[in-house]
């Protein structure tokens, strides 16, 4: 896997998503801080509206930030937001209204909007073999995963000699390094696409994405993977202090055992993937979540919650939720030309992000209402439901991509059965099988 870091290109654009990530992390450890200085017991509704901001930026930013990034150099453009995001933070520990931390952070997180899926549609250009991108793709899977256990443990270090509002130079100097970094390598500059108006640029990425049966799949696994994971990350704290009583280091390993079950994914999926397709794997990673949602609710009812439960549960729910998460990329690979690619990853990533929209707080409010069993069954379900709407929306056996230019064939043909559009292209995904050998 590490072999791909050999290319310059590649192994700079990582590095700053490393540093990047690092400086996000301290920032969150910061943020939660700041809030209590702020509005005191009040710092838990700051914070919910500081996630909410960052997630509305996120599904409305993004693709609009996907409809100019092909026509900008990418370079510059990333290195713009990476200085955007360093402002921001640089400007959060001088705030002294709540409102303030609510427009910093609303400028740096629609900056990330507009970074993220341009860097990850750029990696593919710089990797264009499928292979090596799939590498790629894991190795970004173990940054993220790596991330969560690097931040909270270099914050509690640098928090021991220094205060709180420090942090945030951490998170400025992170951007400002990621800025470097994508500075210091030339960036592939796909093919300009021919002029589009603003509403067909804005809105391109989400037409494309939602064209696509494979793409239509993979929004249904996102909404699977944002359920099972919603029970993780926003009920993990309530399970184990509230129900469990243990301490805020039981937390963390609680926390560090979701993690590892995901880069055990990332670890294991290059070579699984270069021998089973997308498809089977996604879904089973999918149904793992799933399972384990119900095994766990069922082993609760009978005996009670316990700790090494739920460290095993978590475990099996990362492996899961890597297992769909990190071949997705691929998929937008495949289903778009490379100027397309930065609105089709800005698609995924608003609609990913949606889905998310929608999970933490109805995670949240069955946990309150009802409690951990209720809320584990209805997650599996919901997680269950959009595994079986992308069974319906993904076939199982997708025909080979086919370039054609028959400009005033209609797009609901009944000849064409899920196709997508590309300049004045057609691709055809999968044709119905009536019309398979006529183009």
């Amino acid at each position: 896997m590490l072999d791909i870091l050999a290319d310059r290109t590649y192994r700079h654009l990582f590095l700053a998503q490393i540093v990047a990530l690092l400086g996000t992390g301290l920032a969150t450890v910061a943020l939660g801080l700041l809030a209590y200085d702020l509005a005191g017991d009040g710092a838990a509704m700051v914070l919910g509206t500081v996630f909410t901001i960052k997630m509305v930026a996120y599904v409305g930013i993004a693709p609009i930030a996907g409809a100019f990034a092909e026509r900008v150099n990418r370079r510059g453009l990333l290195v713009s937001l990476d200085l955007v995001r360093a402002a921001s933070a640089l400007a959060l520990p001088f705030v002294t209204e709540i409102w303030q931390v609510y427009v910093l952070i609303f400028l740096l997180q629609s900056a990330s909007a507009g970074f993220t899926p341009t860097f990850q549609a750029t990696i593919p250009d710089v990797l264009p073999e499928e292979t090596r991108y799939t590498r790629a793709l894991s190795l970004s899977r173990l940054a993220y995963d790596l991330e969560n256990i690097a931040s909270p443990t270099l914050a509690a270090l640098l928090l021991a000699v220094m205060s709180y509002n420090t942090l945030f130079l951490g998170t400025v100097a992170g951007f400002l390094g990621s800025a470097l970094l994508v500075l210091s390598v030339l960036l592939p500059s796909p093919k300009a696409p021919k002029p589009r108006g603003i509403y067909d640029r804005t809105t391109r990425g989400i037409r494309i994405y939602l064209a696509t049966p494979r793409l239509r799949g993979l929004l249904a696994l996102n909404l699977a993977v944002s359920a099972a994971g919603a029970m993780v990350l926003v009920n993990s704290v309530v399970a184990v202090r509230g129900f469990l009583s243990l301490s805020d280091s039981a937390l963390a390993w609680t926390m560090f055992a979701f993690g590892a079950g995901s880069m055990m994914a990332a670890l294991l999926l290059p070579r699984l993937l270069d021998r089973i397709p997308d498809r089977p794997v996604m879904l089973g990673g999918a149904a793992l979540m799933v399972v384990t949602l119900l095994g766990l609710a069922g082993i609760t009812a009978a005996t009670g919650l316990h700790w090494n439960m739920l460290l095993t549960a978590w475990f099996f729910i990362g492996l899961g939720y890597s297992s769909v998460l990190t071949p997705s990329g691929r998929l937008l690979r495949r289903s778009a030309h490379p100027e397309d690619r930065p609105a089709l990853f800005a698609a995924q990533f608003a609609l990913s992000h949606a889905c998310w929209l929608i999970t933490y707080p109805l995670s949240g409010w069955l946990m309150t209402q009802f409690g951990i069993i209720p809320a584990l069954l209805a997650l599996a379900g919901l997680s269950g439901i959009g595994i079986a709407i992308s069974l319906a929306l993904w076939p199982a056996k997708e025909g080979a991509e086919i370039e054609h230019t028959h400009e005033n064939l209609p797009l609901d043909h009944p000849h064409l059965k899920g196709c997508r559009i590309h300049s004045h292209e057609l691709v055809i995904d999968d044709l119905h099988p009536r019309w398979a050998n006529q183009f």
